[in-house]
C-alpha cells in the first residue's frame, strides 16, 4: 500500500467513525424526545413526526455513505483503488481528496449523469415499480 493510499485510508476510516457518531446522536436525541412523555397539541406532535421523518431520511443517506465508505475500503485492499470502475484510468488526488469514496473519474461520472438516472436510481426505481404493481394487485383481490 503507497502512502498516499495509506492517507486515504485514514480519511476513510475518520469520515467513517464520525458517521457513525453523528447516527448515534441522532438516535439518542430521538430516543431523548420519545422518553420527555410531553403531550403537546396537534402541530406540535406534527412537527415531532416530521422531524422523526428527516431523521430517518438523512440516517438512510448516512448509511449509504458508510457503504460507500467500506466499499472504498475494500478497494484500497484489493489494489483498485483510485481507479476508475468504468473507464479504469486513475482518478486524479484532487478528486478522491474532496469525495475520497468516488468510484468514477470525472469524465465518466458526468457521462453516467448525463444518460439520466445512475445504476442506483435505476435500480431504486424498479422496486418501485414493483410496489406499485404489487400494491395494485392487492387492491383488486
Amino acid at each position: 500500500m503507497t502512502g498516499n493510499t495509506k492517507e486515504f485510508e485514514e480519511i476513510l476510516k475518520e469520515m467513517r467513525r464520525e458517521l457513525l457518531e453523528e447516527i448515534k446522536e441522532k438516535i439518542k436525541s430521538e430516543s431523548d424526545i420519545k422518553t420527555k412523555g410531553d403531550v403537546g397539541d396537534i402541530y406540535d406532535l406534527a412537527s415531532d413526526e416530521r422531524d422523526r421523518e428527516l431523521n430517518i431520511i438523512i440516517s438512510d443517506r448516512d448509511m449509504e455513505k458508510i457503504e460507500e465508505i467500506d466499499e472504498a475500503l475494500e478497494r484500497i485492499k484489493d489494489g483498485t483503488y483510485g481507479i476508475c470502475g468504468d473507464c479504469e484510468a486513475k482518478i486524479p488526488n484532487e478528486r478522491l481528496m474532496i469525495m475520497p469514496f468516488a468510484q468514477l473519474c470525472v469524465h465518466c461520472k458526468s457521462k453516467m449523469e448525463k444518460s439520466g438516472v445512475g445504476e442506483k436510481g435505476f435500480k431504486e426505481e424498479r422496486e418501485y415499480r414493483k410496489l406499485a404493481f404489487t400494491s395494485t394487485e392487492e387492491e383488486e383481490s
